[in-house]
């Protein structure tokens, strides 16, 4: 097994979708991916893209990836924020989304922000493990709030 890490390309974006439709089953919220493909094309590769990944390749075959835009906090500034970051099951366990989660710390530190934020579902105890070899801040009494496309149009 020899995984590289690379920057994620235009033509990654159809293997990335079945990765986070992987990452929506796994959370057990699979019905809540509705992006389209040309969406999340024209979000990472279009005139004002605003996310950017590193993936994670074994033979040409995308394995991994993690998914950041930036954020910023007007409590602390710049930020990174992790989107989504996933390894297919087959090989997790293997060192691969160590590699892929220290490439978002040094992306981090070579932007020169203020850090980076994520989040973790309360009952994902391996992540929650893994994020707290880090020392990570697990922080509670946060709760995520939104408003769906159909909800705005409301307004």
């Amino acid at each position: 097994m020899s995984i590289t890490l690379r920057v994620a390309q235009k033509e990654d974006c159809p293997h990335l979708i079945e990765l986070v439709n992987e990452l929506a089953v796994f959370e057990k919220l699979p019905q809540e991916v509705t992006v389209s493909l040309q969406e999340f094309e024209d979000a990472g590769f279009g005139n004002n893209p605003v996310w950017k990944a590193f993936v994670a390749v074994d033979n040409d075959v995308i394995i991994g990836f993690a998914l950041y835009y930036i954020r910023f906090s007007t409590w602390k500034g710049r930020r990174v924020y992790l989107e989504d970051f996933i390894v297919t099951e087959e090989y997790r366990g293997k060192g691969i989304g160590k590699f892929l989660f220290e490439r978002i710390i040094q992306e981090t530190k070579e932007l020169g922000y203020s850090g980076m934020v994520w989040q973790v579902l309360d009952w994902n105890e391996p992540a929650i493990g893994f994020y707290k070899k880090y020392e990570a801040n697990i922080e509670e009494g946060w709760l995520n709030a939104s408003l769906s496309k159909e909800q705005v149009s409301k307004y």
